[in-house]
């Protein structure tokens, strides 16, 4: 087994859930929001606040390196919560279909994802007349769309990171 992506809305767990996942796998585990960071000196808030193109191609830039890979080692993929609204990267998981990565949807509703967005600083996206409904908008036409790419979906809500990584690693072990 190759890849495996973790893909769902900001805060579902992906970094914490990758994490615990790439451990029980004996393998690495890397954040393309980390990745981003690295190699443009900017977090993608910062990077986005800057210029919302430049973010989308450096997420793009990061997710193309791990698409092109081909290696056969493994490795755990946190994506970014909004690469599914980045044309270039969206065509970058179709391509992943036709190899052995999986990509893992992480499921929450938007009730629970507004929580954990709203007890810190709102993204710049989010930042509107009313940003609690902006946002319930926008997880709703996204999970729609990261539910065409799933090769599974795993419920997050009431489940520690821990626990969910292990439902991600017997489904695969």
């Amino acid at each position: 087994m190759g890849y495996i992506f973790l893909t769902g809305p900001k805060h579902c767990g992906k970094t914490s859930i990758g994490k615990n996942l790439a451990s029980f796998l004996s393998c690495v585990f890397i954040d393309i929001d980390e990745d981003i960071t690295k190699k443009t000196g900017k977090t993608p808030r910062e990077l986005y606040k800057e210029n919302p193109a430049l973010f989308q191609k450096a997420e793009a830039e990061a997710l193309a390196a791990f698409v092109n890979a081909g290696g056969t080692g493994k490795r755990v993929v946190a994506t970014g919560g909004g690469i599914i609204d980045n044309p270039e990267a969206v065509t970058l998981l179709a391509l992943l279909k036709n190899t052995d990565a999986k990509i893992v949807y992480l499921n929450i509703s938007a009730a629970a994802a507004w929580k954990r967005i709203n007890a810190g600083e709102l993204p710049p996206f989010l930042q509107t007349d009313n940003p609690q409904e902006t946002h319930r908008l926008l997880h709703d036409r996204r999970a729609a769309a990261y539910l065409e790419f799933a090769d599974i979906i795993i419920d997050v809500e009431g489940k520690t990171p821990y626990i969910i990584a292990e439902e991600i690693a017997a489904i695969y072990y």
